[in-house]
């Protein structure tokens, strides 16, 4: 399975603004059916920001904070077509282009009921454990 990692740059007063999309082929589903889990951040985790070159900055000085101390907001998106996995440039209705900054193979550790998500990022630029852990209505990412 994979993942990607994608620099989302939204036009003016689009309504979530600028942000990166994470994109994780879901398990057990058949080439026709694939979708893939997403979850929006405004800023990377350090290791992660320290990892990419070309990376655009933090898109929000308080995410940016909340990066520094090892923890990254991400909202739950709905499932995105696999075809992100690979696709770079304009998305339709307006919403801006997409650019992918990352990208490597993911396996599926832990998917609870509740949100709770843990994932080993095996290869890429962003190799390590991430855990997404919901807490009320906020979710946040952890990368060891």
């Amino acid at each position: 399975m994979r993942y990607a990692l994608l620099d989302h740059d939204c036009p003016p007063g689009y309504r979530e603004g600028p942000h990166w999309d994470l994109l994780v082929e879901r398990p057990g589903m058949s080439d026709v059916e694939r979708r893939l889990a997403a979850w929006s951040l405004l800023a990377l985790p350090p290791t992660w920001r320290e990892r990419l070159s070309n990376a655009a900055p933090d898109r929000s000085p308080l995410a940016s904070g909340l990066a520094e101390a090892g923890m990254v907001q991400a909202t739950p998106l709905t499932d995105h077509r696999a075809h992100y996995l690979d696709y770079e440039g304009p998305i339709g209705g307006g919403r801006g282009v997409v650019t992918r900054v990352a990208a490597g193979q993911v396996a599926w550790l832990e998917a609870a009921s509740a949100g709770d998500v843990r994932l080993r990022l095996t290869d890429g630029p962003l190799a390590g454990e991430v855990e997404l852990r919901s807490d009320a209505s906020v979710v946040v990412l952890r990368v060891s």
